[in-house]
């Protein structure tokens, strides 16, 4: 067969008997067995008589502006600067407009203003499972403090309060907001405003937590290490993995993608729910950006590597299917991931050192021969 010389990104439908290595978990979703593990692909209702490929069609790059995450498959949420505004207040930001949030159509080109404030930087967003809520943070030059807000309503909420002594970190847990807390430990924040403490972690220093199912898993600024504690037992459980600095649970929470720092390269690992059955992804000098797509057998990450002594940045999308990884854009580096609900479409949000850009990649399905 021969091979296009556009890059290809095998994408989730086959026959049934294609898959007789991996199996059929019932007829919309397939289960592959990666070696020692096995990861589900969900949503697979068609079915073609020859593997679909997808290839990079374009890629639309948006300067001096986050795309952080999709409301749906046209509309994404955006942080970016605000000029009509007045430029920040502060000496060290005097030359910068305040940075406000807002809708953008990837069709239209259009950006419908969904937030803004003057002398901040509004950004970090991100929607809560059911896209009714969104999850933003307000910044100048010291540490952010996260939001709340109301997508119906435009009401909004600070994670703040005498309990918690404000959110150091802010994640979505489905609709519920899981971070670090200023006074030690960990809480959680419901969507109309209620916020608690996580009491089995009062006396933890929390530097990472994700709250999966019926566990919560979180490792401290003392020990690196992943822990498992779950909920229903109070049971604390050590996993096998040191030296983590993110996880990133699958959309179904049946598995975990984990990266892990070495003293001279860091790991991006896959693994089942209790740590067990690693499997190296991606290794390199840094690694981050990592994001499932949402059918669960795509895997987008940012890689910088050393090829012939050389660096190499860049974006790299890892098949879980067929154990392939290809590079989709090159000469990246400190860049975010989100992918549109269809898996058609991806986004990434790269630092430069000077200003945020963004592109979105458009992939396109077609039958190879």
């Amino acid at each position: 067969m021969k091979k296009s010389k556009t890059t290809k990104i095998v994408i989730v439908l086959m026959i049934l008997s294609s898959f007789t290595a991996c199996g059929l978990k019932d007829e919309n979703k397939v289960t592959t067995n990666e070696p020692g593990t096995s990861i589900t692909v969900i949503d697979d209702a068609d079915q073609e008589t020859e593997a679909p490929v997808v290839s990079v069609e374009k890629i639309d790059r948006i300067e001096n502006a986050n795309l952080s995450d999709w409301l749906d498959e046209e509309t994404v949420i955006v942080s970016k600067e605000n000029d009509t505004l007045e430029k920040m207040s502060l000496a060290e930001l005097s030359e910068s407009y305040p940075k406000s949030l807002y809708l953008y159509n990837i069709n239209t080109k259009e950006y419908k203003l969904l937030k803004e404030q003057k002398d901040v930087f509004l950004g970090e967003a991100a929607l809560s499972a059911d896209k009714k809520h969104l999850l933003y943070s307000e910044y100048t030059l010291g540490d952010p403090a996260y939001y709340v807000m109301n997508l119906d309503t435009k009401d909004v909420f600070g994670i703040r309060g005498d309990n918690i002594g404000g959110a150091m970190s802010a994640g979505w847990s489905g609709n519920v907001v899981v971070g670090a807390a200023y006074a030690g430990g960990a809480y959680q924040a419901s969507t109309s405003g209620d916020i608690s403490v996580l009491e089995d972690l009062k006396e933890e220093s929390i530097y990472i937590i994700r709250v999966i199912k019926d566990n919560i898993y979180y490792n401290s600024s003392y020990d690196e290490s992943l822990i498992m504690l779950n909920q229903a037992t109070k049971e604390k459980t050590k996993l096998n993995i040191n030296h983590v600095y993110d996880v990133i649970p699958s959309p179904d929470g049946n598995n975990l993608l984990v990266l892990q720092r070495g003293s001279t390269k860091n790991t991006l690992i896959l693994c089942d729910m209790d740590g067990n059955n690693q499997k190296i992804i991606a290794e390199g000098a840094e690694l981050g950006g990592v994001s499932w797509s949402p059918d669960q057998r795509m895997i987008a990450y940012n890689l910088k590597g050393a090829e012939n002594s050389t660096a190499v940045n860049g974006l790299y999308i890892y098949d879980l299917l067929t154990a392939e990884t290809n590079q989709i854009a090159v000469d990246i580096q400190y860049a975010t991931t989100s992918w549109s609900p269809s898996g058609e479409k991806l986004i990434f949000t790269e630092w430069n050192g000077e200003q945020q850009n963004s592109s979105i990649v458009y992939l396109k399905s077609s039958i190879e021969k």
